[in-house]
């Protein structure tokens, strides 16, 4: 019972603060901490009747940084009291979205700090703690993207020996050994007879194949292709699929070619990625700054597909449109070669380079990042396409006449 006595002193201190309500949080540990005399306080309490120490020391809130030294040390011993036996990943999230009231600029210094805290205390505090089977170590869900923007010394380093990156990418023909393959499986599992093998509940949900120019394809493989390889948008399509299935008082118990090309379902999945867009933007930019970006779309007319000078023209004349209507240039509309590189870091549009032999290349942000390669590079005079995924909600593939 007395083996983490520390530990628990330091919890019960929390939990007495908070009043038995506390939840994980960034904004209640900053209270935590901004409260430095009560909790250095109520610290100080729980070690004494713990029996750490009998020494009482009372706290002021004059005295802000010996508490928040105080509150430090504390922490550090409990935690370095603890005898683990396995390793301990400790992950902050919540970061990806910046709350309306904090200017974007201002919330990216926060992310920095916070970046450069879980630096210090991984190779500073847990490091140093040498008595433990297990280790102890914090990571922060970070998006590339914002990853990149924080502007961090020896970035490269940093994510190389502190970070995971996670990447769900796999070869169409190798799509059956992935996990984002055996996770729809899992899930389909639930509530199904145990005589099945586990990785065919798939196919029993599933059971056709795709015709692509010719060849036969696995239903799973149209899956991916409208997705960016992420779990989510598999778990997106199931869901949506399944509210259409009832909602047309369908009696089958499976789904069929059709029930993916469906218009509904399309349109309500491209709507769900339109979403995941806005939530990326939202870091940086105001829901003005969002319609204005919707705004460019128009001036494509309905192509999917279109040349380097094709886009330059649309790119001026939307230009041209912001301009009269006498509307602030959001910092993506600095140049034509930012934005499209925007729209790349989007996954909005795609590159397609044909080599001599006839053969198409096609280049994604998200296929070509990797751990060195954070912030991939959109190619000029080339061929670009909108992803079809987010066509229905971007109104992409019918022909508007100009007016």
């Amino acid at each position: 019972m007395n083996k983490y006595i520390k530990f628990r002193a330091v919890n019960k201190a929390i939990d007495a603060y908070y009043e038995g309500a506390f939840s994980p949080e960034i904004m209640n540990a900053i209270e935590f901490v901004h409260d430095s005399s009560v909790s250095a306080e109520l610290l100080s309490e729980y070690a004494n009747l713990e029996g750490i120490t009998s020494v009482k020391k009372t706290f002021t809130e004059s005295r802000y940084q010996t508490n928040l030294l105080y509150i430090q040390r504390k922490f550090e011993d409990s935690l370095r009291s603890l005898n683990l036996s396995k390793n301990h990943t400790i992950f902050i999230d919540g970061i990806d979205l910046r709350p309306s009231g904090i200017d974007y600029s201002d919330y990216l210094e926060c992310v920095k700090g916070l970046a450069n805290a879980v630096w210090s205390i991984n190779n500073d505090f847990f490091s140093t703690i040498n008595d433990s089977k297990g280790r102890l170590k914090a990571t922060i869900l970070l998006r590339p993207d914002i990853f990149n923007a924080i502007g961090l010394q020896n970035a490269n380093n940093r994510i190389r020996d502190n970070a995971l990156y996670l990447d769900w990418r796999i070869p169409f023909n190798r799509f059956e050994y992935s996990e984002l393959y055996k996770l729809p499986n899992r899930l389909l599992s639930i509530g199904q007879p145990k005589d099945l093998p586990d990785d065919s509940f798939w196919d029993h949900y599933f059971p056709y194949k795709v015709k692509v120019q010719g060849t036969e394809e696995h239903s799973f493989i149209s899956f991916l292709r409208f997705s960016y390889f992420r779990p989510r948008d598999i778990v997106t399509m199931l869901n949506i699929l399944k509210e259409l299935h009832r909602e047309s008082g369908s009696k089958r118990n499976y789904f069929i070619e059709e029930d993916f090309r469906d218009p509904h379902f399309r349109r309500r999945y491209s709507e769900y990625l339109l979403g995941e867009v806005k939530d990326h933007l939202s870091f940086y930019y105001s829901d003005k700054d969002y319609d204005l970006f919707l705004k460019f779309f128009e001036f494509l007319k309905g192509d999917y597909s279109f040349t380097y000078d094709e886009y330059t023209i649309c790119f001026q004349k939307f230009l041209h449109f912001v301009d009269e209507q006498d509307i602030a240039r959001p910092a993506f509309l600095d140049k034509e070669g930012d934005f499209l590189q925007f729209l790349f870091e989007l996954n909005i549009i795609f590159c397609i380079e044909e080599a001599e032999d006839g053969k198409k290349f096609f280049f994604w942000c998200f296929k070509d990042r990797n751990v060195s390669n954070i912030n991939p590079r959109v190619k000029t005079n080339c061929k670009y396409e909108i992803f079809y995924g987010l066509g229905k909600a971007l109104n992409m593939g019918k022909q508007f006449i100009e007016s």
